[in-house]
């Protein structure tokens, strides 16, 4: 069984960013900044921000960290802001 938190992000109804509706199948993926979903067309241009690079260096250590999960686990928090996913119900 998934994690809550991977529920409610994975499946979220909404990009956070844009409020563009996400369908199940829609792709998503967390911001860097703010560990919300959103829509890949809001992580393209959250990639152009000039503090990008950084705010995903720091993510990464930061969410390490808290998370104590490898950030190569592809079933793992850390893993979901750099890799679009979809609901899977």
């Amino acid at each position: 069984m998934k994690d809550q938190w991977e529920h409610e992000l994975s499946c979220a109804v909404a990009c956070n960013r844009c409020n563009a509706k996400l369908a199940a199948r829609d792709q998503r993926i967390l911001s860097v900044f703010d560990h919300q979903p959103i829509c890949l067309a809001c992580k393209q241009a959250e990639e152009k921000q000039p503090d990008y690079a950084e705010a995903s260096k720091h993510m990464i250590g930061t969410c390490m960290m808290e998370t104590e999960v490898m950030y190569g686990d592809p079933g793992g928090f850390c893993y979901f802001h750099f890799y679009p996913f979809t609901c899977e119900g």
